[in-house]
């Protein structure tokens, strides 16, 4: 659960920051570099910033009794 939240999060902010990079500013595909380049660092060292955010609030990897992923 945790790994599709992280996903999610990581698209969601690539896909705002590329909107407001055509809409606002260019240089807000800075935001998108920088996204990208947390994705390869953590799939490198296996450490995320957002799954200890998200352990913090709790959010798991393991289902529930009736869960479904």
């Amino acid at each position: 659960m945790k790994n599709r939240i992280v996903r999610g999060i990581a698209g969601t902010f690539i896909l705002i920051s590329l909107i407001l990079a055509i809409y606002v500013n260019i240089n807000w595909l800075w935001f998108t570099g920088f996204v990208g380049a947390n994705l390869l660092q953590s799939s490198i060292t296996h450490w995320c910033l957002m799954d200890k955010i998200l352990a913090k609030f709790g959010v798991t990897d393991e289902l529930k009794p009736g869960q479904k992923c």
